[in-house]
């Protein structure tokens, strides 16, 4: 066995999704019997498709957002003349680089940072399905805050905030950025999606003292890591995210990934821009920092999680005539999106 299997063996912050969910199914199914519908859940977002059950587009979603708060975007339909896409771009003032990804997607399957006309044109040849082009941001920090407001409340709460730190290596003027890699002990767990990322730059010999950011996109898959930032939680910040919910009428419950500079700032309402908004599938993703959270606590989290989310669910069908989703609709749902998701992990 390799050491890099048994890493990701020993660390449960690797371990399959399935690994979460199946031994919270028992829960999932008493609250599903108190609702007394299995798709209870699907009344929590009445703004999101679904609640936002991963089947919703991520452009239609993040249009939701006031303006100010969001980065500029275009959404392209498969086999969009490229002419018509770049007069899109400029029309929005988007430049190079720039990110690309699924308007529906999963764990940061095919998102990509663009940097030339030449990159975007073949991406869009080799994925032809609905693609966000995005403008890419350039603040210093990324995080993740999970929001919950019951609808007939003015006040919500932020149960989870997870600071994301991206995978990076430090020159010593001597090794290679292969050898870089593949002697960080995260950082070779990804060798062959940074092989890919890094083709041509390998064999560099980066200056002693210099920090290679290795991948820039904030997913867990893309080798970010996340850290707990509950200690970050306030009133204040608490605040802020109640007027976002606000903002957008029939948002309830979920998680906010974000790009800004200063926390402060962040805190007070000010200086960030919203990546996307995840609905009812959405994790607090802070669990995953297993160097202060145990496998069992993070099972914990994800059942308090949906206790929220049951509450939110039932008040909105109870008192807001919010009606819950047919089951079977949702079953199909479900499974549209994994055969989707089968489809375009094809493409890679």
């Amino acid at each position: 066995m390799t050491k890099t299997k048994f890493e990701k063996i020993r660390n449960w912050e690797y371990w399959p999704s399935s690994m979460f969910y199946v031994p919270n199914l028992p829960y999932a199914f008493y609250l599903a019997i108190r609702a007394k519908h299995p798709a209870f859940f699907s009344a929590a977002n009445p703004a999101i498709k679904s609640s936002g059950n991963g089947t919703e587009s991520k452009f239609h979603t993040i249009q939701l957002v006031p303006e100010k708060y969001r980065p500029k975007s275009i959404l392209v339909k498969p086999n969009t003349d490229f002419n018509i896409v770049l007069k899109k771009l400029d029309s929005k003032k988007i430049t190079f680089p720039l990110i690309a990804k699924p308007d529906i997607g999963f764990r940061g399957l095919l998102v990509e940072k663009i940097n030339t006309k030449s990159d975007l044109k073949q991406y869009l040849i080799n994925y032809p399905i609905d693609i966000i082009i995005q403008e890419f941001l350039t603040h210093d920090n990324e995080c993740g805050v999970f929001y919950h407001r019951n609808p007939n409340n003015n006040k919500g709460y932020i149960s989870s905030i997870t600071l994301k730190k991206f995978l990076t290596v430090t020159g010593d003027g001597n090794s290679s950025l292969r050898e870089l890699i593949l002697n960080d002990e995260r950082a070779t767990i990804y060798i062959d999606l940074l092989e890919k990322i890094h083709s041509c730059k390998l064999d560099n010999i980066p200056e002693s003292e210099k920090k290679i950011k290795l991948t820039v996109i904030g997913n867990h898959s893309k080798g970010t890591q996340f850290i707990n930032g509950n200690h970050l939680i306030s009133r204040k910040l608490e605040e802020t995210f109640d007027s976002l919910s606000k903002s957008i009428n029939g948002w309830y419950y979920g998680r906010v990934d974000l790009k800004y500079n200063d926390f402060k700032n962040l805190e007070n309402g000010s200086d960030f821009k919203i990546l996307e908004i995840n609905g009812i599938i959405a994790e607090p993703t802070h669990i995953y920092d297993s160097k202060k959270f145990s496998y069992f606590q993070a099972l914990k989290a994800i059942r308090t999680h949906w206790k929220s989310l049951f509450q939110i669910a039932v008040e909105n069908h109870k008192n807001n005539q919010i009606p819950y989703k047919s089951t079977r609709k949702f079953i199909l749902e479900m499974f549209e999106l994994k055969n989707y998701i089968s489809s375009i992990k094809k493409l890679q």
